[in-house]
């Protein structure tokens, strides 16, 4: 039901946006005796939903605006304890639409545009739909200890390899 405390910060290439960190290393932080895989596999899953949220802080912070709604996809978006947790840390609705490759979808829309089987933008936003809608359920306080553990995660792995 929850990481055990635990902790996984993958910065196995350094930290991007908005850490900007080349230093950082992946790191596993907060294990104890009582630590078992499913918290390591859950603090693997929540590291995902932590990174997303910094970059979605930082976007909002920069354009002086706030989400209303996250949509999704890509292979991790069929996880539905990743997706809940990602609407529960954004405090926003989590949108999965019903085709996860949207990637590979719009490249073949972009195609049929192209060759005139869709007549514009429009007709094709309008093939869109969603699979399911994951609501927030934790309450703001649970929401800021969880951000207050993934800093002091990302504390530690920063700046881990600097000369």
């Amino acid at each position: 039901p929850d990481n055990g405390g635990v902790y996984l910060v993958p910065a196995f290439a350094g930290l991007g946006a908005p850490h900007w960190d080349a230093y950082a290393r992946g790191s596993i932080l907060g294990l104890t005796r009582g630590t078992t895989r499913a918290h390591l596999a859950r603090a693997a899953l929540e590291g995902i939903a932590y990174q997303v949220a910094d970059v979605l802080s930082a976007m909002e912070n920069d354009a002086k605006i706030r989400l209303r709604e996250l949509r999704v996809d890509g292979g991790a978006c069929v996880n539905n304890l990743l997706m809940q947790f990602q609407a529960d840390l954004l405090g926003v609705p989590v949108v999965r639409p019903r085709v996860a490759e949207t990637t590979a979808l719009g490249a073949a829309y972009l195609a049929g545009l192209g060759v005139g089987f869709w007549r514009n933008q429009s007709e094709i936003a309008e093939q869109w739909q969603a699979d399911h809608r994951f609501t927030p359920v934790s309450k703001p306080a649970t929401r800021k200890q969880l951000m207050v553990g993934w800093s002091k995660a990302l504390a530690r792995a920063k700046c881990w390899a600097e000369a």
